[in-house]
C-alpha cells in the first residue's frame, strides 16, 4: 500500500527548536513523547528543546525550554516527565546524523524506515551529530510566541470529504464535546463522546482510501478517531478534516483532556 507520511506530529515545535540552534528547520531531531531520556553528551554542541513543558536539567542544575543552551563532553542532560502536553523536540546543532531515506530523515517504526535503525531509541544508543559552528549567543523564543496546552481545546475543522453520510452526525461533531482516550498515538487520536451516526441507509464503510493526517474517521463504534501520521489507507468515513494548523494541537493533547470542534470555511482554513 505504500510508504505513509511519518515524521514529527508537532512540526512548529520541531521546526522552533532546529532554529534555536541555527539548524535548517528540517534537520534531523529528536521527538520525546511524555518521558525524555538521561543523555551523556559526547562533543561541544548547542542544544533546544521545544513543544511539552517538560522539567529538564544539565549536570543537575535546571535549563528552560523554548531557549538555546551550550554543552560539552561528559555534561549530563536528564529530560524529565512532561508536565503539560504531550510531546517535547529536541535538536542539536548540526541536527542528528541519520542516513536520509526517500528524501526523509523521519522514522517509520512501523515499517522499520528511516532514522536510528528504523526503530525507537533505547538506552545504550549512541546518537551522532554532524559538526556545526557554536552560536556566538543564546537564542530564546519570545514569550508571545510560546504554545500553551491546556487540557480542553478547540480544533478547527472543515466538513468532508464524506459529510454527505451524515445529518444529526455533523451537529453532534461540531457541538459536542469529546475526552482523548488511551488509544492515542502517532497513528491516530481515538475519542469518546456522543456517538456520531451515519444518515439510516448508508453504508458503514466505503471503498479504502488514501488518508491524510486530519482526517476525522467514525468506525463502527460510532466514536470518532482522528487520523495522524504512519497509515496509507483507510475504509471508514470521514466526517470532518481538522485543517493543517490544528494538528500540532492535537499532538500536544493527553488522554483525559477534551477536544471541540469548531467548523471553519475552506477559504479559512487555507488563510491560515
Amino acid at each position: 500500500m505504500g510508504i505513509p507520511m511519518s515524521g514529527v506530529l508537532d512540526a512548529f515545535a520541531f521546526q522552533a527548536a532546529n532554529l534555536l540552534v541555527g539548524n535548517p528547520k528540517n534537520a534531523a531531531a529528536m521527538e520525546i513523547t511524555v518521558m525524555g531520556p538521561r543523555l551523556e553528551i559526547a562533543v561541544e554542541a548547542d542544544i533546544a528543546v521545544t513543544g511539552a513543558e517538560i522539567g529538564m536539567t544539565l549536570n543537575d542544575q535546571p535549563v528552560e525550554g523554548w531557549k538555546s543552551f551550550s554543552v560539552n563532553p561528559g555534561d549530563i542532560l536528564d529530560i524529565q516527565q512532561v508536565r503539560s502536553g504531550c510531546r517535547a523536540y529536541l535538536a542539536i546543532s548540526g541536527g542528528i546524523d541519520v542516513p536520509e531515506v526517500m528524501g526523509s530523515r523521519s522514522t517509520y517504526v512501523g515499517g522499520k524506515i528511516g532514522g536510528y535503525h528504523g526503530r525507537i531509541l533505547k538506552a545504550g544508543d549512541v546518537i551522532k551529530c554532524a559538526q556545526a559552528k557554536r552560536l556566538a549567543r543564546v537564542r530564546e523564543t519570545p514569550a508571545d510566541m510560546i504554545p500553551s496546552y491546556p487540557s480542553e481545546i478547540v480544533i478547527r475543522a472543515i466538513p468532508g470529504p464524506q459529510d454527505d453520510f451524515f445529518r444529526e452526525g455533523l451537529d453532534i461533531i461540531f457541538q459536542s464535546d469529546f475526552m482523548v482516550s488511551t488509544k492515542a498515538d502517532r497513528m491516530g487520536y481515538r475519542l469518546q463522546g456522543p456517538k456520531v451516526g451515519l444518515r439510516k441507509g448508508m453504508p458503514k464503510s466505503i471503498i479504502s482510501e488514501p488518508t491524510m493526517p486530519g482526517g476525522v474517521q467514525i468506525p463502527a463504534d460510532e466514536q470518532p478517531i482522528i487520523l495522524m501520521v504512519e497509515q496509507t489507507v483507510g475504509g471508514y468515513t470521514k466526517i470532518v478534516t481538522v485543517i493543517s494548523v490544528d494538528l500540532p494541537k492535537v499532538a500536544q493533547a493527553t488522554p483525559g483532556d477534551t477536544i471541540r470542534f469548531e467548523a471553519v470555511a475552506l477559504e479559512t482554513a487555507h488563510a491560515l
